[in-house]
């Protein structure tokens, strides 16, 4: 497809966020929209996710990953969004000047009116986690092998170990014992999940495959290949507790052990980061702090499921055309939102009050440490409550999200900032 060298929205990303924003865009009035990919075919991460769990929000059905980011594409065509693939960004600057290299292109530079960043997350690494031990082949991040065995048709190995009770650790688990493989144990260095329940009790409690918390990898042993692991209980303070120590023999150790928001963009554009989510501050409606760069999906903080991310992109998508054809946005001054009791982050972190007038506005989180009683997640200004909602638990693991509704309005208009807490009831 012969590209313009001017767009009213360019999304870079084509992943579910990516995809739902351009849709959205295209919606909602703009009229030259432009998805930039790295890969040579869009659908972001979701190509690899063969596994079922997708759509039951957005479509009622459930899905495959590819079945899920097969939908948004053919709404994107129908669309007629544009799409420019197997083409990277090197640069956004902050006039939204995209400069981009292209195998099939060459050099581009490409205007927008308005720029959704939509790049979605990576997984954190060996050297990100400080694993000791030798250098050996047979350590991989997770979703490398998920790559290899989904995509590729490549088995990393044969017995398996995996550091961390991330959601993809925990599929692969499944995965990998429906290929044949032995999967000697999961080991996670917090006191609780990392990832979804349902993915612990259908991923590795109906495989019985064994879970070990507050245990972390030692030493990991062998030269050419991995032979074994060494692992360790932990106390408090994640200090390894001395006699604990168990040899697990195994031929590969998988790392589930964190995602990290891809913003090297965002901040080469001069988008202010927010140093616990490693994503952008935004707005409600997925703005950053520089005017017409958008943000949305697991590059903002990284979600429990993929209809909440095409719900972001959704969201981002509408105002970014809206800016796109105006100019500017009608904003009044935002009101902060910030993390209370037992809260480690609330997004958006700021919000407009009078976009209530229009429609509820989901504020997501996720919470210090586990409470396993029932909860009240409370939306307060100072001492005042403005709105609540009963959770029969809360788990670091798992978002949780309280919705302001235009009922609220004046409440929140007379506040000068918001405080979300989530405890006992």
């Amino acid at each position: 497809m012969t590209h313009k060298d001017r767009y009213d929205v360019v999304v870079i990303g084509s992943g579910p966020g990516g995809l739902a924003a351009a849709i959205a865009a295209k919606q909602n009035g703009a009229q030259d929209v432009l998805i930039i990919e790295r890969d040579i075919e869009p659908g972001g991460i979701l190509l690899q996710c063969i596994h079922n769990g997708f759509g039951m929000e957005t479509f009622k059905e459930d899905l495959p990953g590819p079945s899920y980011a097969q939908r948004f594409i053919d709404q994107a065509m129908q669309a007629k969004v544009e799409f420019l693939l197997d083409t990277m960004v090197l640069e956004i600057t902050r006039d939204k000047r995209i400069l981009a290299s292209s195998r099939k292109h060459g050099f581009l530079e490409i205007q927008a009116k308005s720029v959704i960043l939509a790049m979605g997350c990576r997984e954190r690494t060996r050297a990100q986690v400080r694993l000791p031990g030798t250098r050996p082949a047979g350590v991989y991040t997770a979703g490398t092998a998920q790559r290899w065995v989904n995509v590729e048709g490549y088995m990393p190995g044969k017995n398996f170990v995996i550091l961390g009770s991330g959601d993809i650790g925990m599929i692969m688990a499944r995965r990998l014992t429906f290929e044949g493989a032995k999967v000697e144990r999961v080991l996670e260095v917090m006191p609780y999940l990392s990832g979804l329940t349902r993915n612990y009790v259908q991923c590795l409690m109906d495989y019985d495959i064994e879970l070990q918390l507050k245990h972390t990898v030692k030493n990991i042993i062998g030269k050419n290949r991995v032979e074994a692991i060494e692992s360790v209980a932990v106390d408090d303070k994640w200090a390894p507790i001395p006699g604990t120590e168990e040899i697990i023999p195994c031929d590969t150790l998988l790392l589930s052990v964190g995602l990290i928001p891809e913003n090297e963009l965002s901040r080469q554009a001069g988008v202010i980061i927010d140093p616990i989510t490693a994503g952008p501050f935004v707005d409600d409606g997925f703005q950053t702090n520089i005017p017409g760069i958008f943000s949305a999906g697991n590059v903002v903080h990284v979600y429990d499921l993929v209809d909440w991310v095409s719900e972001a992109g959704l969201i981002a998508g509408k105002a970014a055309a809206v800016l796109a054809q105006k100019g500017k946005l009608d904003e009044t001054p935002t009101i902060p939102v910030k993390a209370a009791d037992n809260v480690r982050y609330v997004v958006p972190q700021a919000l407009h009050p009078d976009h209530l007038a229009d429609g509820p506005i989901p504020l997501q989180m996720r919470v210090t440490k586990p409470i396993e009683k029932p909860v009240w997640v409370e939306v307060r200004s100072g001492e005042e409550l403005i709105a609540r909602k009963a959770e029969p638990y809360a788990r670091p693991g798992e978002m949780v999200t309280v919705t302001l509704k235009p009922e609220h309005l004046d409440k929140v208009k007379a506040s000068s900032e918001l405080r979300i807490a989530v405890v006992e009831r």
